[in-house]
């Protein structure tokens, strides 16, 4: 390995470790609270550095964002074979996109909470779409995910057609993910007795995909 290979590998490496230290901090204590050196002091970096990885706020809360979605898309995709994938028809692709969150609720609540208050900061802090681009392009790719998955559901007649494609992602999207992220930051009274808030995420996928998708005739 050459001296710039190196280079270039100690600097992702210092990056990652940034990203990996803003996120907890974020997820743990909110974003608006944290502070640019509180995450230098954490990461212990200068604060100096950090800016020369990040020049804003903005930059560091954005670039966590579309790096965390990219990671976790990426490993959803890993628990069926890309094969299975291929197979599926519109409602299984669905019902395999809406497990996603569930899977979220269950095992990367840290996702969830950073995402809370991420979508705030981002309401109050964008100025412009430069500035959100990495992020935007995850949406985009969720959007054509679902894309995908109307058009499989159009061929083999698994998916509702009288429900536009843009209403199936937005309604799907917002729905799943506003209300597990409620129950991860605590948003929702759970009584203490005989009460299972992962049964009731269940239960409202299964609403959605009575929603959208299509009931098989009766032999």
């Amino acid at each position: 390995m050459n001296g710039y290979s190196a280079g270039k590998e100690w600097k992702q490496a210092k990056e990652r470790h940034i990203l990996e230290t803003a996120f907890r901090l974020f997820s743990e204590k909110g974003i608006e609270s944290v502070t640019m050196p509180e995450v230098a002091a954490a990461s212990d970096v200068g604060r100096a550095t950090l800016y020369r990885y990040f020049s804003t706020k903005l930059e560091l809360v954005v670039a966590i964002g579309a790096w965390k979605w990219d990671e976790y898309i990426a490993y959803h995709d890993t628990l069926v074979s890309s094969e299975a994938q291929a197979n599926m028809t519109g409602a299984e692709y669905l019902r395999f996109t809406l497990d996603s969150f569930l899977d979220l609720y269950r095992n990367h609540r840290d996702i969830l909470r950073f995402n809370y208050n991420f979508n705030s900061y981002l309401h109050f802090e964008a100025g412009n779409g430069e500035q959100t681009r990495s992020y935007l392009r995850v949406v985009k790719v969720l959007a054509e995910r679902f894309h995908d998955l109307y058009e499989r559901g159009k061929r083999d007649g698994t998916l509702r057609m009288d429900i536009s494609a843009t209403s199936l992602f937005s309604s799907a999207l917002h729905i799943m993910l506003a209300a597990v992220t409620r129950y991860a930051v605590g948003l929702v009274y759970v009584p203490e007795k005989d009460t299972d808030p992962e049964s009731e995420l269940v239960m409202l996928e299964e609403l959605l995909l009575s929603r959208f998708t299509r009931q098989a005739p009766a032999p």
